[in-house]
């Protein structure tokens, strides 16, 4: 197989993608629909890395190479939502051991309250699964984030945030300064009135 570094350049030295390039990218997303890992694909396609087999891929769905593409999406989507399934039945049973009433053994033996001799409440599994439902949000964040990259929603609430933060920041500054000023006319006025006001 060529070396990545034999493909033709553009006027600009850029890479161009020639069309073993593109049928090789579509045969990514075939293998990638089917289930394949991107270092099997890598491997079977005679890609440098894992990487390189991922941006094949990318490039395939970007060029909208209608059936390896629409496949894979297919796929992906199946995936995250039987990851969100799974996640759901996690907390489920997260819930139910909040839910359960925990008291406190020690080397087998229940402690009781030393005042009303009841038995101790243990929050040490409370917590626990507090946090673990902290962990199933995180992960059902993560598969929204990259649900929303496949279809594209993603790229189009994209918004850059730098550009609108200096411009908001501008305007508050410049109406302190104007707050400011007027406040400096005000004393002035003030003063030059006889000081009382």
């Amino acid at each position: 197989m060529a070396s990545p570094q034999d493909r033709p350049r553009n006027e600009k030295s850029r890479f161009v993608r020639s069309p073993e390039t593109a049928a090789r990218d579509a045969e990514a997303a075939i293998l990638r629909a089917q289930g394949w890992s991107y270092p099997a694909i890598a491997e079977r396609l005679g890609f440098a890395d894992r990487g390189d087999a991922h941006h094949a891929v990318q490039r395939a769905i970007a060029d909208v190479i209608p059936e390896p593409a629409e496949s894979l999406l297919f796929f992906e989507l199946e995936r995250l939502d039987a990851e969100l399934e799974r996640l759901n039945r996690l907390e489920q049973e997260v819930r139910a051991v909040l839910e359960r009433r925990h008291i406190t053994v020690s080397n087998g033996r229940v402690i009781l309250h030393p005042e009303t001799g009841e038995p101790m409440e243990d929050d040490g599994p409370v917590l626990q699964a507090a946090d673990r439902l902290l962990k199933i949000e995180e992960a059902r964040r993560r598969n929204g984030d990259r649900r929303a990259e496949l279809t594209g929603i993603k790229a189009a609430i994209k918004v850059d945030h730098t550009v609108r933060e200096v411009t908001q920041q501008d305007l508050e500054l410049q109406e302190m300064m104007r707050e400011a000023k007027a406040k400096m006319r005000a004393e002035e006025q003030r003063i030059l009135d006889g000081g009382d006001a």
